[in-house]
């Protein structure tokens, strides 16, 4: 990077954190009664970010790893995670994707039911619905084109159980088309 574009970085950090630290000084200053407006954090306020949040012990869900998270939950939300520093797995540690676990569950773009497309919008149905919708999709495709039509692709969230499962079903339906996601 050459000299001046780091000097203008530089600058234009400087010139905000100034911009910012006078602000807060001139609301602090003009302010009518800043006893109302300001008071001393409590010693449980400066050491928790969320002094009554509930703190859960559990697992991230995101491979079949099983880290420990440490929830923090506030009436029912989920608020704020840490590491769970004495897990046997993770031994205080995580991976970029569960240090981000929190922000999957709370995402508004996150999947919470089933949906199935019907004059080209997506339409909210019953699981019922669509796992019936799907048995029928696969038994059509078997009947039409055979068994080796179909793939099915196992995940790194599946336990050793479930991709047991997996394997099982895919036998079942008459194929060895089965893989794993770390290959894609």
């Amino acid at each position: 990077m050459s000299e001046s574009i780091t000097r203008r970085k530089s600058r234009r950090a400087f010139l905000k954190m100034t911009a910012l630290g006078s602000l807060a000084g001139a609301s602090v200053a003009l302010g009518a009664d800043n006893q109302k407006i300001m008071r001393q954090a409590t010693e449980q306020e400066l050491k928790e970010r969320y002094p009554n949040s509930q703190k859960i012990k559990t697992i991230c869900t995101h491979c079949s790893v099983g880290c420990g998270i440490v929830a923090e939950v506030v009436d029912g939300v989920w608020v704020r995670q840490e590491v769970a520093q004495d897990h046997p797995i993770s031994q205080g540690g995580h991976c970029c994707k569960g240090a981000d676990l929190i922000d999957r569950a709370r995402s508004e773009t996150r999947l919470r039911y089933p949906l199935v497309k019907e004059g080209g919008k997506w339409v909210r149905t019953k699981y019922d619905d669509a796992m019936d919708k799907i048995a029928a999709q696969l038994q059509k495709i078997r009947e039409e084109s055979g068994p080796d039509a179909v793939m099915f692709l196992g995940s790194a969230k599946c336990s050793n159980e479930q991709s047991y499962y997996i394997r099982k079903f895919a036998a079942f339906f008459g194929t060895n088309n089965i893989d794993h996601c770390a290959r894609v």
